[in-house]
């Protein structure tokens, strides 16, 4: 070093440069999940006890899930979820419209948003009022019994291909 100020040059961009890399290593560290989050990454439902036309609400990433166990009177869709013999609509319990929590009417086969009048059926087509788009299909693998949300099995993946779910 030639002179003080050269020093002090040095020393002010040593500093700084110590600054922004402490800087970047916190917005990084902002930008990551929290642990919690990726802990809640899976969620695994066990439907062998699940009874006929009674809806189910599991918790997913902080979103609630509808596991409907449909009756042999429901129609049959593609976007069911078969599990041995047993046929299910499993969907993230949010209004496709504004994200409310649309509310199981049993004895309609119905999903009735309180909000704005929206209905959808059992299988979580949206059949009357503002929704645009049908209920939405989460991540899932059949496991035996259970289904596993957030693990993209086969099932989910030929519901993807063929533009059941987003």
């Amino acid at each position: 070093m030639s002179s003080r100020r050269d020093f002090m040059g040095v020393a002010l961009g040593g500093f700084t440069a110590v600054g922004g890399l402490a800087a970047l290593y916190a917005m990084k560290r902002s930008w990551d999940p929290l642990p919690s989050v990726k802990a809640a990454g899976f969620t695994t439902v066990d439907v062998s006890a699940a009874e006929p036309n009674v809806l189910n609400v599991e918790k997913w990433r902080g979103k609630p899930i509808f596991v409907l166990k449909k009756t042999a009177d429901m129609k049959a869709d593609d976007r069911d979820i078969i599990v041995g013999s047993d046929r299910f609509h499993v969907s993230i319990g949010l209004c496709t419209h504004l994200g409310c929590i649309p509310a199981y009417v049993a004895d309609e086969f119905k999903f009735k948003c309180a909000c704005h009048g929206g209905e959808f059926d059992a299988s979580g087509h949206e059949i009357f009022g503002p929704p645009p788009s049908p209920l939405e299909v989460p991540p899932f693998k059949v496991d035996g019994t259970k289904i596993v949300l957030g693990e993209a099995g086969p099932d989910y993946e030929k519901m993807l291909a063929a533009g059941l779910t987003v």
